[in-house]
């Protein structure tokens, strides 16, 4: 009896250990001449023009190769082609926020109002820079803005708009609790810019996150990349084609603006996936705060902002806002993804964290993301991505 009672804790361990779910192998990675076959297909499917692919496997770079035409003369595609990065710029952000959270320069559940040295709403515009401070002056009356985090902002989650200039009054507004809930959010990035180049020097900020940024690009190799345009007349650029198939001019941002102005490669950008994936240049407490469930997401897709929270038993429970990307559990375990999204231009990178395995693809055609799922199936497996929430019903159909 002695005997029974003293094993029932190592019983009672591997019964608990039993129940956990296992990951499913990762299925074997194609070749390049399977993936690249793969592409062709696709491309030729979605009527699209260009598109650029990578692989991470094991935290390294594994294969990266680009296909098509940049331009409407036909000139071709390569591996440093300069792409518009569009909306992965928010990952590198996060990812440069958490460097700022390891050196002890914010703390992500510490209201950004204690980083400043005056209240947000008394930041201009004005008369002489009259989009230097940007719209804060509109909070003036709604001291909701007091609670705002850098968690919160990372995770969509301060209330406001993607963007104060699509607000039918031009103006910014927090349309729920601060932290609350999931709605898409630019603004909110642009807000932690805002704090972290124009908050407290005594507390080490006022910083220029594009030379932050910077700093990582030339630790990783990355020739190539900025979060602003910087490459004057560069004859190897993408421009791009909306889903009319119309040609149109490459994006090129004047200024640093963290949700969305970074010019990259795919060859320089695999790079930066690589180092996300493996953990390289974060401690491991802030490498494992960036894509841990921070807030649940209860909404039936990415677009359009403010839905209401789908019947909980509609919602899929394991989805969530990492900090500055999504986050889910899937066959083979759990991983995170973001996309990048406008007129010209589709990317994704979406990565499965125990086998440090990474699908990034850049395109300038944005007929090509009716591929994305096939494509991140045929490399990866089955991983259970959720692209039906990112990109609703068009997920995977041309």
């Amino acid at each position: 009896m002695n005997a029974l009672r003293d094993a029932f804790p190592v019983l009672t361990a591997l019964f608990a250990a039993a129940c956990l779910p296992i990951a499913a192998s990762p299925q074997t990675i194609p070749n390049g001449t399977a993936i690249d076959a793969e592409v062709s297909r696709i491309l030729t499917r979605t009527h699209a023009n260009g598109m650029a692919v990578a692989v991470i496997d094991h935290g390294k770079v594994a294969y990266v190769n680009a296909y098509g035409i940049r331009n409407a003369k036909g000139d071709p595609l390569t591996t440093d082609t300069v792409m518009y990065g569009a909306s992965l710029t928010k990952a590198v952000f996060a990812y440069t926020v958490m460097q700022l959270v390891d050196q002890g320069k914010l703390k992500l559940d510490t209201p950004l109002k204690d980083d400043l040295d005056k209240p947000l709403p008394s930041y201009g515009p004005d008369t002489v820079f009259p989009d230097k401070y940007g719209p804060y002056k509109d909070l003036a009356d709604d001291p909701r803005w007091e609670k705002i985090t850098p968690r919160m902002c990372l995770t969509h989650s301060t209330g406001f708009s993607n963007f104060w200039f699509i607000e039918p009054d031009q103006k910014l507004h927090i349309h729920f609790e601060p932290g609350t809930r999931f709605s898409y959010s630019g603004e909110g990035m642009i807000l932690l810019q805002f704090v972290i180049e124009h908050g407290s020097k005594a507390q080490g900020l006022g910083l220029d996150v594009g030379d932050l940024a910077r700093v990582d690009f030339d630790r990783l190799g990355m020739t190539r990349t900025s979060l602003v345009w910087t490459n004057g007349s560069d004859p190897n650029v993408a421009d791009g084609w909306n889903d009319q198939g119309q040609p149109q001019p490459h994006e090129k941002r004047s200024k640093v603006r963290v949700a969305g102005s970074m010019n990259t490669t795919i060859s320089d950008l695999s790079k930066f996936a690589a180092a996300l994936v493996s953990g390289n240049g974060l401690s491991p407490a802030s490498r494992a705060e960036m894509t841990k469930p921070s807030l649940h997401i209860t909404t039936a897709g990415l677009f359009p902002l403010f839905q209401p929270d789908l019947p909980r038993n509609q919602q899929r429970q394991d989805l969530a806002s990492g900090l500055g990307v999504t986050v889910f559990d899937g066959p083979q375990g759990h991983g995170f993804f973001k996309g990048g999204h406008d007129g010209q231009t589709a990317n994704t990178l979406i990565c499965i964290e125990p086998s440090q395995r990474c699908v990034l693809i850049l395109s300038n055609d944005v007929r090509s993301e009716a591929g994305f799922v096939e494509l991140v199936r045929f490399i990866l497996g089955d991983i259970g991505e959720p692209y039906d929430w990112e990109y609703g019903d068009h997920a995977g159909k041309s």
